[in-house]
């Protein structure tokens, strides 16, 4: 079998996940790699067959988009040049992980395609949203990956087609500690913006993973770190609570290792709004942005008592295992993975 798997390079989730699918994915044939965007901090430690700048999301200095950097990168030419020429026909199987060109490319040519990812769980209206819901933001969910068939991965399960987390096989097999520090991974907020607010929170050490430094810095409480993947891992796994985005990989992990979790979802990504409506209804804390009522809000956040602890009981293996099934047996509707249970310690 020949199997196109088109992964999103903005942000480093799509990235991350793909490192843990591709291992099983090849069992069932040969894999060929698209990779597209212009906006990450990890490699993909694999051989990547296609690439593209694609279309990507770029960020303020203080959590937001970039839209003027997003529209002074868009270039339409070469995106109809890729579409027409991904040659998408010549696969078996066509996984996309919210990925626009092959999208695209697989409805100009008539080609079957997967949407297998976080982003396609939002094709179930049973997916938690905000209170107020963008209409472009849903728009977006429904219509950038477009595919004919759709497998969703979410914190729990919110409808048949929707499956566990891809957790990372280094955290799956971790020894959660405690050694005092709180991980912090901000990606949409610049460092100075990040060290105006935490040094202010003298008492606790902080390890934050910056695009900006090259090696490690020790600022006052503030140890700067380069995002790095083994670095991250063993932060996280060691940490006392974890301060990020709305994103979905590292809050899952988190919450998988039973960390404490407080999410500032990026503004404008209305994925990041959805995920931490989700967020909120399991008890995690969520923080609009780093503001002056910030030391108020940790404050109350580093007294709680009780976190959601996600238990999970399945394996990448058969989430690659159900996929495959369900990609080639269309009579086959039913989950035969067993699903995350939220428990509070």
């Amino acid at each position: 079998m020949k199997i196109f798997y088109a992964v999103q390079a903005t942000g480093n989730g799509h990235i991350s996940r793909a490192m843990e699918l591709l291992p099983y994915l090849e069992r069932y044939g040969q894999v060929d790699i698209f990779l597209s965007g212009a906006n990450k901090s990890l490699n993909l430690d694999a051989s990547v067959k296609y690439r593209s700048k694609g279309l990507s999301l770029f960020y303020t200095n203080s959590g937001g988009l970039n839209y003027g950097q997003m529209i002074s990168k868009f270039a339409p030419l070469r995106i109809l040049k890729e579409v027409r020429d991904l040659p998408v026909e010549k696969y078996d199987l066509v996984l996309n992980d919210f990925e626009c060109i092959t999208s695209l490319a697989c409805s100009w040519k008539k080609i079957p395609s997967v949407n297998f990812g976080h982003q396609a769980s939002f094709i179930s209206p049973k997916v938690p949203r905000p209170e107020k819901k963008d209409m472009m933001g849903e728009w977006i969910l429904r219509n950038y990956a477009r595919a004919t068939q759709y497998i969703g991965l979410h914190f729990k399960q919110y409808d048949d087609f929707i499956l566990p987390p891809v957790i990372k096989k280094d955290i799956l097999q971790a020894d959660p500690r405690d050694k005092g520090h709180i991980t912090v991974y901000l990606s949409s907020f610049n460092d100075a913006t990040v060290k105006q607010h935490l040094s202010l929170l003298k008492e606790h050490r902080f390890q934050v993973f910056s695009k900006e430094v090259k090696q490690p810095v020790q600022d006052g409480n503030i140890l700067f770190l380069p995002v790095d993947k083994t670095a991250f891992n063993k932060s996280l796994i060691t940490c006392k609570a974890i301060i990020t985005g709305a994103g979905f990989e590292t809050p899952a992990e988190a919450l998988y290792l039973g960390k404490k979790l407080l999410v500032i979802p990026i503004r404008g990504q209305y994925e990041q709004f959805c995920n931490a409506a989700a967020l909120q209804k399991m008890g995690i804390p969520v923080v609009k942005t780093l503001d002056g009522d910030f030391p108020k809000v940790f404050g109350q956040w580093m007294d709680q008592k009780k976190r959601p602890h996600l238990r999970l009981d399945h394996s990448t293996e058969s989430i690659v295992s159900y996929l495959m099934h369900n990609c080639t047996d269309k009579k086959k509707n039913q989950l035969d993975l067993l699903y995350p249970e939220f428990v509070f310690n």
